[in-house]
């Protein structure tokens, strides 16, 4: 069992993070905050999939007005992301958000920033704060010492910068602080969080920024936010990828399935085929995926090659086929329970998931 790092807990309307609740899965819309219904059709899509908290740009006024209109039409907490104009954070809270990605210490004045403050303290309304390595201050890493790595005086640099926004806002009595540190480099990533773990008790966001493509991003992602969420660093994740926001979500969730730290939405065990194989065991596993990927419920299903091996190396799945010739074996717990046609195989186990899915109360 993981254990978790102890910290203060803030809620993002009804969702908690941090203290005792469980690590959230996040992602931000690529579509233009200002076009309604394109940015609400893409929260639907993510909430399909498991989405717990979405964030939006506002980077100008018609973005701002756009906010209520959202609002009304999803189910998730919304944060908006604003840098240097403080209007638009006064006009986000009264919009209705559930949380600010806000860093104080761009705003214009010490004026300004108590506005926002006072603004989001009233309705309680939490704030995400940090420092990202592309975005980093050099008077921040004054005084390091010279036998640093570069990846050391980064981090070092970047948690340097985040304590300061934070001590922003602890100033003005606020401590519904959400903190993230971001680099593109993961090593880098992961020192900052270690350093900044043992300088503040606040719930820490993670993510490897700007980490590429699918596969180059989801690595990156994956090895970095496992690293930490294995040592009980983390709160809330969101996986940046540089393709459809809803592989992000799948990443994520994956990633804390991986590591026990969620259990709600279905595993799939599949072998990665040999010359035994006699059924299209990739085109089959493919399909599966995306039929289970809208599903939620603790399940294990096993997608296997051959008769042979495939019940007893997927043994601990709840339910899985594995192929013959021009059929198929259908077991549970490593337990033959039937043979069917190799062209019913995907229909039969989908439904065999949905009826395990049901004594469970899942569905």
């Amino acid at each position: 069992m993981i254990q978790r790092r102890q910290t203060k807990k803030v809620y993002y309307g009804d969702v908690a993070i941090g203290g005792d609740s469980p690590v959230t899965v996040q992602s931000m819309t690529t579509t233009k905050t200002s076009d309604v219904k394109a940015t609400v059709t893409q929260i639907h899509e993510l909430e399909e999939v498991g989405c717990d908290i979405i964030r939006v740009a506002v980077p100008d006024q018609q973005s701002a007005e756009a906010l209520p209109s959202i609002l009304k039409q999803i189910a998730i907490p919304l944060v908006a992301d604003i840098h240097f104009d403080y209007r638009l954070a006064l006009a986000a809270i009264d919009a209705g958000v559930q949380a600010l990605r806000l860093n104080p210490g761009n705003l214009r004045n010490p004026e300004s920033v108590q506005l926002v403050l006072k603004s989001a303290q009233a309705k309680k309304i939490p704030i995400r704060v940090g420092a990202n390595a592309g975005s980093i201050d050099h008077a921040w890493l004054d005084g390091l010492d010279d036998s640093l790595s570069r990846e050391e005086r980064i981090a070092h640099g970047m948690a340097k910068g985040a304590l300061q926004h934070i001590k922003i806002l602890e100033n003005h009595n606020f401590t519904d602080i959400v903190v993230s540190l971001k680099a593109s480099d993961v090593i880098t990533t992961v020192i900052a969080y270690k350093l900044m773990a043992q300088q503040c008790d606040y719930p820490f966001h993670l993510g490897i920024t700007e980490a590429g493509p699918l596969t180059q991003g989801t690595v990156k992602s994956s090895i970095g936010l496992g690293i930490l969420l294995n040592e009980g660093i983390g709160d809330t994740i969101r996986v940046s990828l540089t393709d459809n926001p809803i592989h992000e979500v799948h990443v994520g969730r994956l990633i804390l399935q991986s590591l026990g730290l969620r259990r709600e939405f279905p595993e799939i065990v599949s072998c990665p085929t040999c010359g035994r194989c006699r059924i299209q065991v990739i085109d089959i596993a493919k399909k599966v995926e995306k039929a289970l990927s809208t599903l939620k419920g603790n399940i294990k299903v096993a997608v296997m090659g051959c008769e042979v091996n495939g019940p007893g190396e997927a043994r601990d799945a709840d339910i899985g086929i594995a192929g013959g010739n021009g059929y198929g074996i259908l077991f549970k717990h490593g337990s033959v329970v039937g043979r069917v046609p190799e062209d019913k195989l995907i229909d039969v186990l989908l439904e065999e998931v949905k009826n395990i899915l049901a004594e469970k109360g899942d569905i």
